[in-house]
């Protein structure tokens, strides 16, 4: 009759209502129980009923407390996923997985490997707010699980937030380990590269070792945009030219990486709204491809547009004139160009660096 009379009040309050009852010779705390969970059923469980694995990776029951975890219950609790996934994957709740490893849970036994999981919802941490010992768990991981070494990771480990706290060091311990056997491996590990990571030592290692750009146009299991593509969202000149330099095709035409994916032009991509990561950059990126090689006049692939000024037009683009300008006067040549040019480095008549 009493949860009766409360049953307008909050989970919280018939909690502390069943609570008072229980102690009453009235009824049992069992059968108060039984009814405070027929009527908060469907709620998030509340935290006292968690044990020691599950409240320590669930963010609302407070910070996480050093020492608390019972071996135990890293085998057995009522989580949906694996501890070490659900830990490495929100850096909110990395601080819980040093002592996970050091209790015994195993990645290996996790359906999801702990790192990709972390890549495809975080393709670049703050590693810097991690702790040290944050880090050296996701090391380990890196070294213990063979299943990290996947296309996302590669991009996340070679990422400038990964860079400053030296974690693109995995990433030359797995080449030295023979990890990215180039018959086996899967993916094209230079694609995988972020784009400010090819003109590292590592990318340079890895093109001595075989490793091209053209292996690096294939398929590949992963969320993050291929690499080609990850440069021209990101505005990377350097990266780009380094694509370019290698295929100078993919100035007019992309392969697609998944089979149910049709080829695509550079120029069009950058004309669609919101494919820039920074869309001030529009006019630099088109003339940057214009300048080397992409054709506005040709077809964009998909039958709709005969010609790339045809989209341009289509999407009311302020860049069409632009497109249509003779090839002379297309080049505008970036803030780098420039300032190398009054360096004294040789430029070309189109805005494009001589190669010496």
């Amino acid at each position: 009759m009493a949860l009766v009379f409360v049953a307008g009040c909050s989970a919280t309050s018939l909690a502390l209502t069943a609570v008072g009852i229980a102690t009453d010779t009235s009824i049992t705390w069992e059968i108060t129980k039984h009814l405070y969970a027929k009527y908060t059923e469907g709620d998030p469980v509340p935290c006292f009923r968690m044990n020691t694995v599950e409240k320590a990776l669930t963010p609302r029951c407070g910070a996480f407390e050093k020492g608390s975890l019972r071996p135990k219950d890293i085998r057995q609790n009522e989580l949906q996923g694996c501890p070490v996934t659900i830990a490495a994957r929100d850096p909110v709740l990395w601080p819980v997985l040093p002592e996970l490893l050091d209790k015994g849970a195993q990645p290996e036994t996790c359906a999801v490997p702990p790192l990709v999981a972390l890549a495809a919802s975080h393709p670049c941490p703050d590693f810097k707010a991690a702790s040290p010992e944050s880090l050296r768990a996701i090391v380990w991981l890196a070294d213990a699980d063979v299943r990290s070494v996947r296309h996302d990771v590669v991009r996340m480990l070679s990422c400038p937030k990964a860079r400053d706290v030296g974690l693109d060091r995995v990433l030359t311990a797995w080449l030295d380990a023979g990890a990215f056997q180039r018959d086996s491996i899967g993916f094209g590990v230079l694609g995988a590269l972020h784009p400010g990571y090819l003109q590292s030592a590592f990318a340079r290692r890895l093109e001595a070792q075989g490793h091209t750009a053209q292996a690096s146009l294939g398929a590949f299991e992963g969320r993050q945009p291929a690499g080609f593509e990850a440069a021209l969202r990101a505005a990377n000149q350097e990266a780009l030219q380094w694509w370019l330099d290698r295929l100078p095709q993919l100035a007019n035409r992309v392969p697609p990486t998944q089979g149910t994916q049709l080829p695509w032009s550079p120029l069009a991509r950058v004309l669609q709204p919101g494919f820039l990561a920074e869309p001030s950059r529009q006019q630099e990126i088109l003339a940057f491809l214009l300048a080397r090689g992409a054709d506005p006049w040709k077809p964009v692939p998909g039958g709709v547009h005969n010609s790339v000024i045809q989209y341009a037009q289509f999407l009311g683009s302020p860049h069409v004139s632009l497109l249509e300008a003779p090839p002379e006067a297309q080049a505008v040549p970036s803030a780098g160009l420039m300032a190398q040019a009054a360096e004294g480095a040789p430029v070309n008549d189109v805005g494009v660096h001589q190669k010496h």
